[in-house]
């Protein structure tokens, strides 16, 4: 840590416990049996990349759902599907932030979408009495708010512009590898954090 000023974190994986496999395994029992086939053909056509910078509304992403769906099952069930990944956010990953915030600028950096938004922030009200993920950071960066998003170098440079950090003095952390190398490309230190690795393996000390 030795130079480094600021934190840029990822939030899914790294902040808040995700699992994929949940969502994909609630699309397949309403019906879509080849949810991964069907998932990557929304990439390929870039429903999700249009979904996660804010360029399609949740209803025009659900509608999409929609159409692939058999007939009776209803957008209250799709949107549970989707949230199903979402997991939770242990405490003591939300004590050490408190405690780094006393010694660097805090900042979070997250591909994700309108609907994970709010399903998140509603974990956290529910679970720690917290309205929202910005009472950690000095800043947080949402990619469907921004228009931006990892691991294009835009995003990073995004957030180093907003505050006027140096790359050199600002550690990403996050637990893909692309997204890495997409801020290692701007000039960032950068910790990849695969699981099981948490941020608590890395700040030892303050906990």
């Amino acid at each position: 840590m030795q130079g480094i000023r600021n934190i840029i974190f990822d939030l899914g994986g790294v902040i808040l416990n995700i699992d994929y496999q949940r969502t994909v395994r609630a699309f397949k029992d309403l019906g879509f049996d080849h949810f991964e086939q069907l998932y990557s053909q929304f990439h390929l056509s870039e429903l999700f990349d249009h979904f996660e910078t804010g360029k399609i509304s949740p209803e025009q992403f659900l509608e999409a759902l929609q159409q692939q769906a058999p007939p009776h099952i209803t957008r209250e069930q799709l949107l549970n599907a989707w949230n199903a990944m979402l997991l939770d956010f242990p405490l003591a990953r939300l004590q050490i932030l408190q405690q780094l915030r006393q010694h660097y600028n805090l900042y979070l950096l997250s591909n994700t979408n309108a609907l994970h938004y709010d399903a998140f922030n509603k974990i956290l009200l529910e679970s720690r009495g917290i309205p929202s993920l910005d009472t950690f950071f000095d800043r947080a960066y949402f990619s469907h708010i921004i228009g931006l998003r990892k691991p294009y170098a835009e995003a990073y440079q995004f957030v180093l512009d907003a505050h006027a950090l140096k790359a050199s003095e600002t550690l990403f952390i996050d637990d893909t590898l692309p997204n890495i190398t997409g801020a290692e490309a701007v000039g960032l230190r950068t910790l990849h954090l695969p699981g099981p690795k948490t941020i608590l393996d890395i700040f030892k000390p303050l906990h």
